[in-house]
């Protein structure tokens, strides 16, 4: 199993931009494919980016791509969540969590170990 604790959220006005990190604990970090989600209030949680292990894979929400960007370093135990281009629309708690079943990038079912979540708040 992994831990798993997000940072770098806050307040950004429309345009901007922000980095998001998750810095994982525990073994093995680099054979977990990962994941970003988002939630708001009343929502489902969303996926927003996935990468593989090895992070030559990455999948994106039809809404963010273009303008978001997952990478990995193993090296350091962290992936990371580039967001360009901010719109309102991407304000919502931000989660990541490692895909422990084989289904798809984006089936929030397949993934555990979720952390505690990062706010991002884009202002208009």
């Amino acid at each position: 199993q992994v831990q798993l604790v997000e940072s770098g959220g806050g307040l950004v006005q429309a345009g901007g931009s922000l980095r998001l990190s998750c810095a994982a604990s525990g073994r093995s970090f680099s054979s977990y494919g990962m994941g970003w989600f988002r939630q708001v209030p009343g929502k489902e949680r969303e996926f927003v980016a996935g990468i593989s292990g090895g992070g030559i894979s990455t999948y994106y929400a039809d809404s963010v791509k273009g303008r978001f960007t997952i990478s990995r370093d193993n090296a350091k135990n962290t992936v990371y969540l580039q967001m360009n281009s901010l719109k309102p629309e991407d304000t919502a708690v931000y989660y990541c969590a490692a895909r422990v079943l084989p289904r798809p990038a984006y089936d929030r079912a397949a993934y555990d170990n979720w952390g505690q979540g990062t706010q991002v708040t884009v202002s208009s």
